[in-house]
């Protein structure tokens, strides 16, 4: 893939379409994972999404062009690099914005309403909201939100309430990480280019982000925690494979528990990488770069699947 084509695709920014997956955490957890027709709308709803988020980042570097080009590394996105023309861009996104709205309300009409909230939520993200202190964190944190509501009410499954702290949690979590990386990479610049590029990083402090990741951290912890200790997922309270009251009481139909290790080296491991190598900036790129990391999302799938549909 060369030359328009090439820079096209790079406009839609493919890496970050692994947040879409979040749409399935819903389903994962009810035990209907490997039901052929919920899974099959759930991948509708996952292109859906990989569509419409695509459509918001093209919004995002038309509004930012003049911006990114200041940036040391937003510097090279298409549109700040002159590689994709401003009316393609539009281009782009009216046809992406039109056809994925037009197959979420196929899918549902509930699914429609939550994929037009969060196109116009990050749409005036991209134009106003991003300009205001705390709102914009908010803002970011609200979109991996919405995917995962969106898996429940495709697949007709039920979010526990401590699934959804655990969504807000580490959202907010993921969104201050980003907001404290940009603030350490353009404070190594000067203090006119952190208010050119992007003028909500003049207001945080690195003291304060470091605050609110400490909070979100924590409390995406306690919450997964009482998450995996209080509900009932289908299939994790099995002991089939073990006499009952070999692991006393209290553990024996707690296995969902087990999956709280690699929640929690994945948190600390993903603080390290922001603070020791100053990233965070692009969550996917993190994920995908560093292989401790990798792997315990992979082992937290694999236990989780494990324990739910195998063990139960």
């Amino acid at each position: 893939m060369t030359g328009l084509p090439r820079n096209i695709f790079r406009l839609l920014r493919p890496r970050q379409w692994i947040k879409n997956f979040a749409i399935f955490a819903a389903v994962l957890f009810s035990g209907k994972l490997f039901d052929i027709g919920t899974l099959q709308q759930l991948f509708l709803g996952f292109l859906v999404f990989c569509a419409i988020s695509s459509a918001i980042y093209v919004i995002n570097d038309i509004f930012d062009a003049k911006k990114d080009r200041l940036h040391p590394f937003k510097r090279f996105r298409p549109i700040a690099k002159n590689d994709v023309s401003v009316k393609l861009a539009i281009l782009i996104v009216i046809l992406l914005a039109s056809c994925s709205l037009t197959a979420s309300y196929f899918i549902s009409p509930g699914f429609f309403a939550i994929t037009f909230i969060y196109f116009i939520l990050h749409f005036s993200y991209s134009m106003f909201l991003k300009h205001i202190e705390i709102v914009d964190i908010l803002t970011l944190a609200a979109g991996y939100i919405l995917r995962v509501y969106a898996g429940e009410v495709i697949s007709n499954s039920h979010i526990s309430a401590w699934l959804v702290l655990t969504t807000i949690s580490l959202s907010l979590f993921l969104a201050i990480g980003k907001r404290r990386s940009e603030l350490t990479l353009l404070s190594q610049q000067t203090k006119p280019l952190i208010t050119t590029t992007r003028k909500t990083l003049s207001h945080y402090t690195e003291k304060l982000l470091d605050v609110y990741l400490s909070i979100f951290a924590t409390s995406t912890f306690i919450s997964y925690a009482l998450f995996t200790f209080l509900v009932n997922p289908t299939g994790a309270y099995s002991s089939a494979l073990l006499p009952d009251g070999f692991l006393g009481a209290s553990l024996q139909k707690k296995w969902l528990m087990l999956t709280i290790i690699p929640v929690v080296y994945g948190l600390m491991r993903y603080l390290q990488r922001i603070y020791e190598n100053h990233e965070g900036e692009s969550p996917e790129r993190v994920l995908f770069s560093d292989r401790p990391l990798l792997t315990s999302v992979v082992i937290w799938v694999l236990l989780t699947v494990g324990l739910i549909y195998i063990v139960g």
